[in-house]
């Protein structure tokens, strides 16, 4: 029987680039694109990590699926090496997930000298980083089949805030804006550009918190009452990539649990 419908949802051959890919949300979100049929490029800083995740790919689908490559998004050569080196491996960028970021305290009553590096490191690696690896993916993702696909990763500090963390909440702001901007510049050339703002999710940077806390914070600040698994920001940043999503451009959205929207 033939199909009623014209708009594929398989990502299936899809040439992926995952940054911060060895842990939380990136992680999820690589063995996902690995499990849908793509190849991924696992991307993080720590070597170990990298070849964990790689390694854990290979055990399920093979060698074909993914391919690790140790990179710190916040020097410009290291992007720049990254991307020759994906596109010397599989010919080519399909899709690109600017999932990596840090958060480090930056408050206003900080000691000038840690203020002013925990601003700049923080600043190169959640948001210059994000813009540097659009552009140097820029061409490939002009020649993907079916338009190129960007999704960024913000969070819901961009929309709320906490205290003590302004260079994290700046950039995840920046984010949005960055998103926004390139949506507006690179949909002529049939290329999207969306972006998720994760609110409370399961991950190496909310583990210290003790579970309690997280118990009392959920009940009181989000409708699902609980935080979120990476897993379920991993299958929005899926959707947003498939060809189906090809008219998806500039959507800023949250996979917060109905935490942003709650008043009371």
């Amino acid at each position: 029987m033939s199909r009623l419908t014209s708009l594929n949802r398989s990502v299936a051959g899809k040439r992926v680039i995952v940054t911060g890919a060895a842990s939380g949300m990136g992680r999820a979100t690589a063995h996902l694109f690995a499990d849908e049929g793509a190849w991924v490029a696992v991307v993080d800083v720590s070597a170990d990590r990298v070849n964990e995740v790689v390694g854990e790919i290979h055990r399920v689908h093979g060698p074909q699926r993914a391919h690790g490559f140790v990179t710190d998004v916040g020097r410009h050569d290291d992007l720049r090496q990254l991307v020759s080196d994906v596109v010397d491996t599989v010919g080519g960028v399909d899709a690109l997930v600017n999932n990596a970021g840090i958060s480090l305290v930056n408050s206003a009553f900080q000691e000038e000298a840690e203020y002013e590096a925990n601003w700049a490191r923080t600043l190169d690696v959640n948001l210059t980083a994000h813009s540097r690896l659009i552009r140097l993916c820029l061409p490939f993702l002009r020649a993907a089949d079916g338009g190129g696909r960007v999704v960024n990763i913000a969070s819901t500090e961009a929309i709320v805030t906490t205290a003590g963390l302004a260079a994290y909440a700046a950039t995840k702001a920046g984010v949005v804006g960055l998103t926004k901007s390139f949506a507006v510049e690179l949909g002529r050339l049939g290329i999207t550009v969306n972006c998720i703002c994760p609110g409370p999710i399961n991950t190496g940077m909310t583990a210290p918190i003790p579970d309690e806390a997280k118990e009392v914070y959920a009940k009181r600040r989000v409708p699902l009452r609980r935080y979120g698994d990476p897993e379920e920001v991993a299958h929005m940043t899926l959707s947003l990539c498939m060809p189906a999503s090809s008219f998806v451009n500039g959507a800023i959205v949250p996979v917060d649990g109905g935490m942003s929207i709650r008043h009371t």
